[in-house]
């Protein structure tokens, strides 16, 4: 038996009949013994493919068990997991396929007919177990993407030795048991569905309840029918739920932790699940690092409310000045972090992961504060990255698209505050010499080119965008126009 990434062998032979995964969608439930013997399929047909050590296996699919079997299938046999976002438009499917060039891609039902050349995701026939490669803790096991700050998506390699640590490191900070099970309606394409509790709980022997999208009355009784003791969600998914008619009602008292990430934690949110005796709990991390990196403690929820905590177990941070030096206590400054769940770099991007990483620490491009007591606050991103609804957006992909819409000179995204998803989009547009344009057929032109939550919430078209000294777009002045339109 190989010692790199295998959960599942252990499981299944120490707790063969525990109960390791359940998809509401499919209705399906895998022991530990399933989980196995399905990976064991999967691999058998990955092999039939010649998929072989390093190639990409892709899966647009909404959050099915069999996403989780291949996970431990592409293991078996050294190849990479590749999950797709199937919230993206078709084109940009299309350009992370020719980016990541996948052996094989897998659909669902649902996405069928999006990307030339899927196979259905269905269960393969029963096989015997193949004889897994010898994998080294560097190799990558996942490969996903995250939106691009110069315009295009980059992928980041997550590694067999971050995937491990991750969980090592969330079972430190939460308390992990094999008894523990989480309902993951965030979804396997993100970090945050795939890493913040569900892998965690699978290397701890725990339970995995997937939801294929999220339906807040759903959520709230399986939570209380399947004795849910962890939740992983973003504020909006959050408030959502606070906001239900069921949520008073909902029997849940399984529930000991809440994390919360993605976006900041309103007072009033946390309040309301103190309520119920739930700790909303903030933290921080990303899919280059991780995911799991802050944690606040349960004891200084109040204390320390606005805070995303402390750093966990083997993970190191600093702040850091533009010259490189460290912060003092109080004064803001980039976020670097460091230790075995930083990432293996960017898939076929060497410059992008030579200017991430150095001597280890990576660059996060978050600006962060740390007071005396060495609790972190976010206070901004030194990237113009904004987050709506627990998505990252970065305003030069968004502009990209929008200047090759006819008529349009020159574009400027930038985001601002929103009650309901945290951040939203904010558009103004510099019309070429005689052009006509209507925001209409601006978002029209956007509807089939960039995910929705994307699209910018609002669009302007100006005479000409404000400008620095430099000839810049000054963002920091429609940064303040957009704030006080709203």
């Amino acid at each position: 038996m190989r010692a790199v990434s295998n959960w599942l062998d252990v499981w299944s032979r120490f707790s063969p009949n525990r109960e390791a995964v359940y998809d509401l969608g499919t209705g399906r439930r895998w022991t530990y013994a399933q989980l196995r013997d399905e990976a064991n399929a999967w691999a058998a047909l990955l092999r039939e493919r010649d998929v072989c050590r390093g190639d990409r296996v892709a899966v647009l699919a909404e959050n099915r068990g069999e996403t989780l079997a291949l996970l431990f299938a592409v293991a078996d046999i050294g190849a990479v997991l590749f999950p797709m976002n199937w919230r993206l438009a078709d084109a940009e499917l299309n350009w992370q396929c020719g980016h990541a060039s996948p052996k094989v891609v897998f659909c669902d039902d649902r996405h069928a007919g999006r990307l030339e050349g899927a196979e259905p995701l269905t269960t393969p026939a029963p096989a015997a177990a193949v004889k897994p490669v010898s994998l080294h803790m560097s190799d990558p096991w996942v490969l996903m993407y995250t939106s691009g700050s110069s315009g295009r998506p980059k992928g980041a390699m997550l590694t067999h030795q971050q995937l491990h640590w991750n969980a090592v490191n969330t079972t430190l900070a939460c308390n992990l048991t094999a008894d523990d099970a989480t309902l993951t309606f965030a979804p396997l394409f993100h970090t945050g569905g795939l890493n913040c509790l569900t892998t965690p709980l699978l290397h701890r022997g725990g339970r995995v309840v997937l939801t294929p999208r999220l339906d807040v009355a759903e959520s709230l009784a399986t939570i209380a029918r399947e004795g849910i003791t962890l939740l992983m969600g973003v504020p909006t998914i959050y408030q959502m739920m606070a906001d239900h008619e069921d949520f008073e009602t909902t029997d849940l008292t399984r529930v000991r932790d809440a994390l919360c990430g993605g976006a900041a934690l309103p007072n009033a949110l946390l309040e309301r699940y103190a309520a119920r005796n739930i700790p909303l709990r903030q933290g921080f991390g990303l899919t280059e690092v991780g995911p799991n990196c802050f944690s606040l403690p349960p004891t200084h929820i109040r204390s320390k409310a606005g805070t995303v905590g402390l750093p966990i177990h083997h993970v190191a941070a600093k702040l850091v000045r533009d010259d490189g030096s460290e912060c003092d206590v109080g004064e803001p400054g980039e976020l670097w972090l460091k230790g075995p769940v930083v990432c293996g770099g960017y898939w076929n991007d060497p410059e992008a992961t030579a200017k991430s990483i150095t001597n280890g620490w990576f660059h996060t491009g978050d600006v962060l504060t740390r007071d005396a007591d060495g609790f972190f606050t976010v206070s901004g991103r030194k990237k113009e990255m904004f987050i709506s609804g627990g998505e990252n957006v970065y305003p030069a992909e968004v502009e990209a698209v929008i200047a090759d819409c006819p008529g349009v000179a020159l574009a400027a995204v930038v985001g601002i505050p929103d009650v309901r998803w945290g951040e939203v989009g904010v558009a103004y547009i510099e019309g070429r010499p005689g052009a006509e344009l209507g925001t209409d057929a601006i978002r029209g032109f956007l509807a089939g080119r960039l995910a929705k939550f994307k699209q910018p919430k609002r669009i302007e078209v100006v005479a000409m965008l404000p400008r620095t000294g430099s000839g810049k777009i000054d963002k920091p002045a429609l940064i303040r126009r957009a704030v006080g339109a709203s």
